[in-house]
């Protein structure tokens, strides 16, 4: 049995970061890993791939280049699901192999296999060859993450009728397609297929999408996918799916209508990686979708040595939050203060186009009852919108009326999870609108469109008194 200062389980961001992090406070570290490689999910199956694969779609169609060419523009005429692999694979073994380095380099052990508690302090772990070892450890951290939801009810057949997980594996690009669930994930994928021209479907019992996003931004946002002809059947529920004889699938929903489509993705949740875990002897419980509960400013779980980090604890599920919760649960459990974050993070949804927010919400100020209002700045209205031939795009600021101070940041649009940051900054150094109309941008830059904001809303607030 070897004896370890911190262990952690996962290797994804939660994980990796807060290994790291105790390996240079000079603590032993070990981290486990069941997948193949490591990197976790957010390396072999979510962000890195996703945001891959979004990238291959755009370069190869030449979609940021049809405002001046023309929807029929084409960098590559014939694109495959080859095309999309070869880049995926290649950024993933380049991933990895920094993940590597980074554990090397600071001393961070790492077994591959599946891990289970004993104790709170006891893990057994059965490596691939079905050996088992048994490792103890002053700390342990979960950092496990999530894997897909699979309902009863949905057929998956791992070729047409698809988890998040499983589409990265097509070996052929649909001609049509229906998304189950309009979150974040089942949006981002919706919209990188669309640009790759297959006629899309998303559906959703709820009414809206993506409620925790600025309405205004949303609403563009909505517009824009249904001016591409994308259908939004939110408000409607998938009762049925299915495999039809022909090799195409068929979706009904809860008024009865059918749509039928080469192939089904459904991304209507996650669940906590938890399962195998053993809980129970650590004397912990996972909810109902197999997530953790934890102290949101140590995360430390119910029992005192053990905690948790990353997607497994749930909202808001982002690589760069895992990151810093991850660095944070490690400090605490080796015994070492740390600092509580900035307040505002920057929430990005890779979709076409991106969406990215910080701060409060136009919905959130006015239920808080703060005087306000708001700057608007259009992409089409700056120089670099125009070079780059940008027809649409949309920046807007809320500003305290009493304090002047920005209060949320929210833009849709290309490069809007890049241009947030600048907002973020101003958010976190509690800056005023006349940071916007005083400061001076490059030029020409779409970050103009910040300074175009700023004056629309310091016209209407007038001069500071």
């Amino acid at each position: 049995m070897t004896q370890y200062d911190l262990v952690v389980v996962g290797s994804g961001p939660a994980g990796r970061r807060g290994a790291i992090q105790a390996a240079k406070l000079g603590k032993k570290v070990l981290v486990i890993e069941q997948g193949k490689r490591v990197g976790g999910v957010s390396v072999h199956t979510g962000t890195i791939p996703s945001k891959t694969l979004r990238e291959t779609a755009l370069n190869l169609t030449g979609w940021r280049e049809r405002g001046f060419y023309g929807r029929a523009y084409r960098v590559k005429q014939e694109i495959s699901a080859d095309d999309l692999r070869r880049r995926l694979l290649i950024t993933l073994d380049h991933e990895v192999e920094v993940l590597e380095h980074q554990f090397a380099r600071n001393r961070v052990h790492n077994i591959r296999g599946k891990a289970s508690f004993l104790d709170p302090q006891r893990l057994e772990i059965i490596k691939d060859d079905g050996e088992r070892v048994e490792v103890t450890a002053t700390s342990i951290l979960l950092a496990v993450g999530t894997k897909p939801f699979r309902p009863d009810y949905i057929p998956f057949d791992h070729k047409s009728i698809l988890d998040s997980d499983e589409l990265l594996e097509i070996t052929d690009l649909p001609r049509s397609m229906v998304v189950i669930g309009a979150g974040v994930i089942g949006i981002e994928y919706a919209t990188i297929f669309s640009a790759l021209d297959t006629a899309v479907t998303v559906i959703d019992p709820k009414s809206t999408m993506l409620d925790f996003i600025d309405k205004e931004i949303v609403e563009d946002f909505t517009y824009q996918l249904r001016d591409r002809n994308m259908k939004l059947m939110l408000g409607q529920k998938a009762t049925k799916v299915e495999k039809l004889a022909d090799g195409k699938c068929s979706v009904t929903l809860d008024n009865g209508r059918i749509i039928n489509c080469e192939m089904v993705l459904f991304a209507a949740g996650r669940m906590g990686a938890t399962d195998t875990l053993n809980l129970a002897a650590a004397g912990l419980e996972a909810d109902s979708r197999g997530r953790l509960s934890v102290n949101p400013e140590t995360f430390q779980t119910s029992v005192p040595n053990i905690y948790a980090a990353g997607d497994v604890v749930g909202f808001p599920s982002l690589a760069s939050t895992s990151m810093e919760q991850g660095r944070i649960a490690a400090r605490v459990a080796v015994g070492v203060i740390a600092k509580e974050p900035p307040k505002y993070f920057p929430y990005g949804i890779y979709a076409v186009p991106e969406i990215s927010t910080c701060g409060l919400t136009e919905e959130e100020v006015k239920e808080r009852g703060i005087p306000y209002e708001c700057g608007i700045a259009r992409f089409r209205e700056t120089s670099r919108g125009h070079i780059m031939g940008l027809d649409s795009g949309l920046l807007k600021m809320i500003f305290s009326l009493k304090t002047r101070r920005l209060l949320g940041v929210h833009i849709v649009g290309e490069g809007a999870t890049e241009l947030v940051h600048i907002g973020q900054a101003v958010l976190n150094l509690k800056g005023t609108v006349e940071y916007f109309v005083e400061n001076t941008f490059n030029y020409p830059t779409l970050a103009e469109a910040y300074k175009i904001a700023g004056l629309d809303a310091s016209n209407r607030m007038g001069e500071p008194k």
